[in-house]
């Protein structure tokens, strides 16, 4: 095998988090956080804004903001906070919800962690969620019949105890949504074992997809923070036709 420790003798890969996104070199790379930045940036481009993502909040991601003359989004809960005027955050509800703004910076740790790691590679960088699966998966055409590689990236979410990777399951079956629709499309047999193991978690799953992402423990931890509308949103599948793709610095829609 011409690479014996990865993907690379298939044309669709399915890998984790940062070092696995980097390390799949893949000509377009599509990144998937389903808990919550990948949703999120899905609902903020179709309602016509640019995102631009940052890695931390603080003081860095302020300065980020100013010089790209965007609005810097919140934390989630200081989002919904009683008496606070409705703002965007991480939340794809009050992203749903909130006022329009022409260019965003969205914070996130797993998603935009990802997509920076990326960004030296030359891969193109999409993001994909439940709900553009089968709009991603579309757009991926093209590429693949140009014979050009593509590696679907669960970013999964990381360990209080020694920032390890956590594989997430809403990330995996983001991810497999996104595969199974390719397989409809016909290009199963250019899958490496690992996308196919996506694909058959989805199908398995496919028909308790809602209960299974408010039961997840990603799904469990937002709702007990007050988040479920937040599962809500991410677990509606294929209700958007658009797939952001990252242009100089920030989200916007494919063309």
């Amino acid at each position: 095998m011409a690479d014996l420790f990865g993907q690379g003798d298939f044309d669709v890969r399915l890998d984790w988090g940062p070092v696995g996104a980097t390390t799949a070199r893949a000509d377009i790379s599509v990144v998937v956080d389903v808990l919550s930045f990948s949703t999120s940036v899905t609902v903020a481009v179709e309602r016509g804004m640019q995102v631009f993502p940052f890695r931390w909040k603080g003081e860095q991601a302020e300065k980020f903001a100013a010089m790209n003359n965007a609005v810097l989004a919140v934390g989630r809960l200081e989002a919904t906070r009683p008496g606070s005027v409705p703002a965007p955050s991480l939340s794809p509800a009050g992203l749903l919800a909130c006022e329009l703004t022409p260019r965003l910076v969205l914070p996130s740790p797993n998603g935009s962690t990802i997509a920076e790691a990326l960004r030296s590679t030359g891969s193109t960088i999409a993001v994909g969620c439940l709900r553009n699966a089968s709009a991603v998966a579309k757009w991926l055409v093209p590429a693949l019949e140009a014979r050009r590689s593509v590696a679907v990236i669960a970013a999964g979410e990381r360990w209080n105890e020694d920032n390890s990777l956590r594989p997430a399951l809403e990330d995996h079956l983001g991810a497999g949504a996104i595969l199974s629709r390719l397989v409809v499309l016909g290009y199963g047999d250019r899958f490496s074992p690992e996308a196919w193991a996506a694909v058959d978690l989805f199908d398995a799953g496919v028909d308790h997809l809602s209960e299974r992402m408010h039961n997840c423990v990603g799904g469990r931890e937002l709702t007990s923070k007050g988040f479920t509308a937040d599962v809500d949103v991410a677990a509606d599948i294929d209700v958007s036709s658009l797939v952001p793709v990252l242009v100089d610095g920030a989200f916007d829609v494919a063309v």
